[in-house]
This record gives C-alpha cells, structure tokens and sequence, in this order.
C-alpha cells in the first residue's frame, strides 16, 4: 500500500485545497497547484474548498475510463450485462468486457485500477481528521459554525463510504484505509481487507454520517448534487441488500436482519416528505439533474461550466444530437434488450405444433409484441425499427461553440440516487420476506404509471422465482444506463437469465470482481490479485 499512498496522499490535498466553495464552482475538472500547509486549516472558506475537492475527485471516479470515452461507473455497473447494450469494437478492448473477459490490457491498466479511489478516500481521510480541530469561534461569515463543521464532517464521512461502497463492489476485498498519514513516505504497506471488514466500515462511517447532517440543505444550490440525510439513508439501503445477498456467494440464502435494515432506511426517505416521484410527462427532467426525486448525484451541469465531453451518453449520441457525430456510435442498444424488457401480449392466429397429436394445428395463441406505450421507452429509445437502437436518457447537450455548433457539452447529471430507485427496491424486499403479493403490487404499479400496456401487469398467481425474474426486467426498465444493473442481476441471482458468460461456478469463484492492476503491486508484497484473474493477468 506503499506506493498507493505515496502517490495519492500530497495529490488529493493539492487537488482539494485549491478549489473553491461556490455553486458555480462547486466542480471543476483540472484543479489549481496550490501549497499545502498547516496555516490552511483556518477559515470556513477553507473547509468549504476542501470538500468541494472531495466531491471533484469523486466525480473523476465516476466519469474516469481507459482512453477512449469509458465511464468507469456505468462500465462496472452497465456494460459488463451485454443483454442490454454492445459496443462496436474500437480498439481499446472494451467490447471484450461485455464477453467477461476482463484481461484486455487497456481495461487492465485503467478500470483495474483503484488509484483514483483513493485519492478521493485520501481527502476524506483529511478533512476527517482536521475538521475537529479546527477552531469555529473563528468562523465570522457562518451563522452556526459547530453546525457548518457537523456538514463538512457528514460528508466527509459519506463521500469515504460510497467511495469504498464502489469499490467493494468492483473488486470485494480492497486495502481499508481510514487514518490520514502525516508521512506517506513511512506509511504501512496495506494487505486486501476482507470484504465484510471494508462494507462494517461503510456501515460505520454512514452512521455517522446520518448522525451529523439534516435532511434539508444549507445551501439550496448544493441540493442534491451534495450529501444530506436522504443520502445516507440510500446509500445505505443498497449496502444493506449487497452485503444480505453477496457475503457469501456459495449459497442463495438470503440475511434477512440486513434486509430488514434496508427496508427501514428506504422508510425513512420516504417519510422524510423530501421527494417525490418525476411526473412522467417531464420524464427527460429526472436526468438533467436536480428533480424532485433525485437523492444523491454527480453535478455536470454546462450553466455552471461544468458540462462534460466524456460522459456515457457521448458513447451512444449521433448526428441528430450532436452535429458533428458521425451516424455510427460507439454504443448502441441490443434490440433484444427491449423487446424482452418493454413487451405487451396480443392475441394472433397461426400455425403451432402440437406435441401431443404430432401434429400442426391453426389456432389462436399469445405473441409478444414491443410495448410503445412505455413512457420509458418512448423518452429513453430512438430508431426503434432499425437493428442499432439509440439511447438519449442523457441527450441535454449544449455548444460551447455557438455559431457552428461545435464543442458539445453534456449537461446531465450522473444520478447515484433517486426515488424510484428505492421505492422499487421495496419489491426485491419483499421477495426475500416471501411478500409475493406486494413485490407484484410494486411492479405493477411502476407499469401503470409509466403507461405499460395491461397485459404486461403481472398476474396474482405467479411464483416467487417468475415475479423476481419479472423484478430484473423492471429493474431493467426503470434503472438502464444508471450503474446499477449488472449489481442488481448478482444481488438476485438473475444474472442467469441476462449475462450469458457468467456461469454459476464462475460465479461462486467470484469471477464478476475484476483484477487489480499488477502496476499496483509494485512496492507493497502485501497485495495480491483477484483470486479467480490469479494466473490469467
């Protein structure tokens, strides 16, 4: 861990301290160089300009890739489920990905590598232990300072857990680090802590987080684009299910205690009365960021010069949205992908075998048909006739260069958590508890609101495993091109019926982590690879 730390720790101080507080502000890509020294921790301005450093490094998590546009975030959680898109090969290796082959070198080199990771949970780390500390009798322009260095510290504390919350994720065991090291150059060298030990951790660090900050915003420009109670509260319904159905990959048992805490802490967002579904006629709204029931997200919002050329939707735009691109994407949507999500059942004659007389027999039976009713469908898709559908959930693209439309800029938000998200994670609860009946109220209910045809409503009398399946495509449909599917189809099993080269024994050896970059292992003999990529990277 060595020369993790040594090459993160001075990086993410330069990289915090430097950036400055206000909401145009509040992200920038390429920080200033400034120097660090005991003398900063002084002014609110100052713990206000370290946590806006936080949440850059952060977002350069989040949106960083290989060479090529790649968001990490949406390539773990997205791309690695072919069913639901496919890249075009380019070159990079990337296209192997979609095939679970993890091996390809620029994928390696870059989303095998968790450096960035910890430069942001190196920040955490410092303002962590330097918040405390610092005096807030000297805070003249904040109205209640022990309150300001309360929000600081929460979100401190949350940005360190969702950090580590990504990464248990992408790779189970990772280096738990949770001090911040006065000398890098003499830090210990850290082994892979156990999963279990990194998501207590993530637990630990959301409670206190919970703890110190409110439900409402002290600053309503930096609502929902920073942290507050509800944040919390999301972040840790989804650890509560990873760690209830992921612990222990050898068996489908379920810890329904964590299922339990995952159900209170959705409860307490909805009763807080601080969101509110998107109506569906302003769908589009919900991913430009800031809507009523976004929760937690990643600000990319061009207003504020904070737009990005390296966002997921560049993969799959084309002409019709941004001048200058070509016809071809990079990305396109697997026609299959909706077709088996967005179906309606009719009514047709035809022909059909009959195994009993060996025989063919013309009679009426049931066809399934793409469903255009879907508000999802309709705002999400285009080019639905042809073989290479596109996706424009994120199409909110704005010119830096006027006059000849050049210079594109997406301006929608990367959106971690939201409403939607949890209330339908109330229908996977409910499954585990045995609830059939409620988990088809919740689908249900999510198919008449966004104006699914009927025939796709499920019926009262299915089973425990068809509704779960029907639970994944709902999932599917509500949550495409957000970084969630690929955990979902793991945390339910369904990963059977939609990732075809995850296997169940590759599956019990852990082989949905990813390998570590071997660069990493350089000065630290702590470290070892991903067990099931030992021998194959």
């Amino acid at each position: 861990m060595n020369k993790i730390i040594k090459s993160i720790a001075s990086c993410a101080v330069v990289a915090a301290i430097s950036l400055c507080s206000s909401c145009k502000d509040f992200l920038v890509e390429e920080p200033v160089n400034s120097t660090y020294s005991d003398a900063f921790w002084k002014k609110s301005s100052d713990l206000r300009s370290a946590l806006a450093g936080n949440y850059a490094l952060i977002r350069d998590v989040m949106s960083s890739g290989n060479w090529n546009v790649s968001p990490r975030y949406f390539m773990y959680g997205d791309a690695v489920a072919k069913n639901y898109f496919t890249m075009q090969y380019a070159g990079d290796g990337l296209e192997g990905i979609q095939n679970g082959d993890y091996t390809f070198q620029y994928n390696v080199e870059s989303l095998g590598d968790w450096t960035k990771y910890y430069k942001a949970i190196t920040m955490s780390n410092i303002l962590i232990n330097r918040v405390p500390t610092v005096d807030a009798t000297q805070f003249n322009d904040v109205a209640n300072p022990e309150k300001f260095k309360n929000e600081i510290l929460g979100e401190a504390y949350f940005l360190r857990a969702l950090a580590y919350f990504m990464m248990v994720r992408v790779w189970g065991d990772v280096p738990l680090i949770t001090e911040e090291y006065d000398d890098p150059i003499t830090a210990p060298e850290l082994p892979r802590s156990p999963k279990a030990d990194v998501m207590t951790q993530i637990e630990e660090d959301c409670i206190k987080a919970r703890d110190l900050l409110e439900w409402q915003y002290s600053n309503i420009g930096e609502a929902k684009v920073t942290a507050n109670k509800g944040s919390v509260h999301a972040l840790l319904a989804h650890l509560y299910l990873w760690r209830a159905t992921m612990s222990n990959v050898q068996t489908d048992a379920v810890n329904l205690e964590d299922v339990q805490k995952a159900d209170a802490s959705i409860d307490q967002v909805i009763q807080s009365g601080m969101y509110f579904q998107t109506d569906t006629s302003n769908y589009y709204k919900t991913f430009i960021g800031k809507s009523s029931e976004g929760i937690f997200e990643i600000a990319i919002d061009e207003n504020n010069r904070e737009g990005s050329n390296m966002h997921v939707a560049n993969l799959f735009l084309r002409t019709s949205h941004i001048q200058y691109y070509g016809t071809n994407s990079r990305c396109y949507v697997n026609p299959e992908y909706l077709t088996n999500h967005f179906y309606k059942i009719e009514r047709e004659w035809n022909w059909y075998w009959n195994y009993d007389l060996n025989q063919w027999e013309w009679k009426e039976g049931e066809v399934y048909a793409l469903d255009e009713k879907d508000v999802r469908l309709k705002k999400s898709f285009t080019d639905l006739d042809t073989d290479r559908p596109t996706c424009i959930k994120y199409s909110n693209v704005t010119y830096r260069n006027t006059s000849q439309n050049q210079d594109a800029y997406l301006s929608n938000n990367i959106i971690v958590f939201r409403l939607s998200d949890l209330l339908l994670l109330k229908a996977e609860i409910a499954l585990y508890r045995g609830e059939v009946g409620k988990a088809i109220d919740i689908i249900n209910g999510f198919r008449k609101r966004n104006g699914a045809d009927a025939s796709s409503y499920l019926a009262s009398n299915l089973s425990k495993d068809d509704v779960m399946y029907e639970y994944a495509l709902e999932r599917g449909k509500e949550m495409y091109l957000e970084g969630h599917l690929m955990y979902d189809l793991l945390r339910t099993r369904q990963y059977t019926n939609f990732v075809g080269w995850l296997s169940g024994s590759r599956f019990k050896q852990e082989g949905f982590y990813w390998p570590v970059n071997p660069a990493l292992f350089k000065n630290n003999n702590k470290l070892v690879q991903t067990s099931y990529w030992r021998g194959k990277v």
